[in-house]
């Protein structure tokens, strides 16, 4: 009799824990997942929108190429891809936004703003801002010359900023190699994705505040004559100087091509974080590859980007959709 009891409990344990596994499994086969196809019937002319709105952007002004796909990066490197990035301070937020690392200097917003508006009079309450900004991001790669790449969708908007992570995790001008490496890994980044990622400095500019230390002094990883030319631009210990801007491609600044790799070669990048991929360390062999074969980097790049866009997603009922991407609903 006391071996049926306890033959009955421990089927009756067995029972449990298998019903336990199947509410597992069935949890987590019905998370939402992104999909390149996830506004196919609730907002089938997202993406032409967004396009229609990134393009005219650009089009006024080249250098938007450059922040939106930057946008894009400062976004999922905090928190993940929520569009955190985009929400303006608050009596309970403090803004990401005033990070040092994206102070003065991050911009785009408004081209988001403009975006999701556009969306909002066809499909209100549908698209997120987040897949709004990963959109843009590849909707100005492609427009610029660069690479395109299937984006997935389906992310939702956080609730909430975190400026200490972004001050944090975001890379600073002072990183040294293996700093960069340590903070593009805990993203799940390799280096050889970190190399490919830095690439998007083939477009855009710089403001001297963030390059101007490097100007100056006797340095080895730097060319003379382009560290003179930038300092014309950029005076030392001159406050009134540091919004002046220089191209961080002064070939095709305004290109999406491989020229960016070029520049290391002859210890011409304009911020340290670039120049650190070329001087001696693990790095080296990757910014060569790519200086040497555009289609490479541009393949590469677009499946970093890819990865980007994966990191730590708001999906399924988590999160929300904002009405306004500056703010909560």
């Amino acid at each position: 009799m006391v071996a049926v009891v306890s033959n009955s409990l421990s089927c009756l344990a067995i029972g449990r824990v298998a019903v336990m596994v199947t509410l597992l499994v069935l949890s987590s086969g019905c998370q939402a997942q992104l999909s390149s196809t996830f506004y196919e019937h609730t907002c089938p002319h997202a993406l032409k929108t967004i396009r229609t709105v990134v393009r005219a952007a650009i089009a006024r002004e080249r250098r938007m190429a450059a922040s939106l796909i930057r946008l894009h990066f400062h976004d999922c490197f905090v928190q993940g891809c929520d569009a955190s990035i985009l929400l303006d301070d608050s009596p309970s937020i403090e803004s990401e936004k005033f990070a040092k690392q994206s102070n003065n200097s991050l911009r785009g917003y408004e081209v988001i703003d403009e975006a999701k508006s556009a969306v909002e009079k066809t499909c209100p309450g549908v698209v997120s801002c987040a897949d709004i900004v990963a959109v843009a991001a590849r909707d100005a790669s492609k427009y610029a010359g660069g690479p395109s790449w299937t984006v997935k969708l389906g992310r939702r908007d956080s609730t909430t900023a975190n400026i200490t992570l972004a001050t944090s995790q975001l890379p600073r001008v002072a990183n040294s190699l293996e700093e960069l490496i340590s903070l593009f890994g805990s993203k799940g980044l390799s280096a050889r994705e970190m190399v490919a990622l830095s690439g998007a400095h083939t477009l855009g500019q710089s403001r001297c505040v963030a390059f101007q230390a490097r100007m100056y002094g006797n340095r080895s990883d730097i060319d003379a004559e382009f560290a003179s030319a930038r300092r014309r631009n950029c005076p030392p210990l001159a406050p009134d100087g540091d919004g002046n801007l220089a191209p961080l491609d002064p070939v095709t600044p305004n290109s999406f091509d491989n020229n960016y790799f070029k520049n290391l070669l002859k210890k011409k990048g304009l911020l340290q974080p670039d120049q650190v991929l070329f001087n001696g360390g693990r790095t080296d062999n990757i910014v060569l590859e790519y200086s040497r074969n555009r289609l490479v980097f541009e393949s590469d790049f677009a499946s970093a980007m890819i990865k980007l866009g994966d990191i730590e997603p708001l999906t399924g009922s988590a999160g929300i959709v904002r009405k306004i991407c500056r703010r909560v609903n």
